[in-house]
């Protein structure tokens, strides 16, 4: 669908990178070693992106990292196109909310990292009917073409859980 609108893979990959997880910061080399692309490419497509204003730049050392502008005017507009190219907004629409008593829900794996990928990775937290889930989720996965993976923990558990592991890599995109 957005590869229509966008022509530049690289282009999508950066935006995938920045606009899914805002909080996410990265520099060209390192861009380069995970989208297997040369710098030029990503150096072009990072430079456009900066000069519109939709990302920003901070120099530390010898390297310049790259965020997301989140007080661009179409900050928030693209992280839903964004959002809605990976099917994060169809999940949760049609699965996370006739689940019981869930209080939170994140994206972890490839995409809480900002890498497109065929598989998302949930997280959800609270008490879930495991076999209404099931059954929404093999309804879900091919209307967002990629396949839906989750754990599911009490909020005792998570809270066990978030005091001794790194939960850096995780994305809350629903919240009760």
């Amino acid at each position: 669908m957005i590869e229509a609108l966008i022509s530049s893979k690289t282009r999508i990959k950066l935006l995938l990178k920045f606009f899914l997880n805002s909080s996410n910061r990265a520099y060209l080399r390192g861009l380069e070693e995970e989208f297997g692309e040369s710098t030029n490419a990503i150096r072009l497509e990072l430079n456009k992106l900066e000069k519109a204003g939709m990302v920003s730049s901070d120099v530390q050392g010898n390297k310049k990292f790259f965020t997301a502008n989140v007080k661009h005017p179409l900050f928030f507009d693209l992280n839903s196109i964004i959002r809605k190219y990976v099917g994060i907004d169809t999940i949760i629409e049609n699965v996370i909310k006739q689940l019981g008593e869930v209080e939170r829900v994140y994206l972890s794996g490839e995409f809480a990292k900002g890498r497109d990928n065929n598989v998302i990775d949930l997280e959800l937290v609270g008490i879930v009917n495991t076999t209404y889930l099931a059954d929404l989720i093999k309804k879900a996965e091919p209307l967002v073409k990629r396949k839906i993976r989750y754990i599911i923990y009490s909020v005792e558990e998570f809270a066990a859980l978030k005091e001794t592991k790194n939960n850096n890599e995780k994305l809350l995109i629903w919240s009760k």
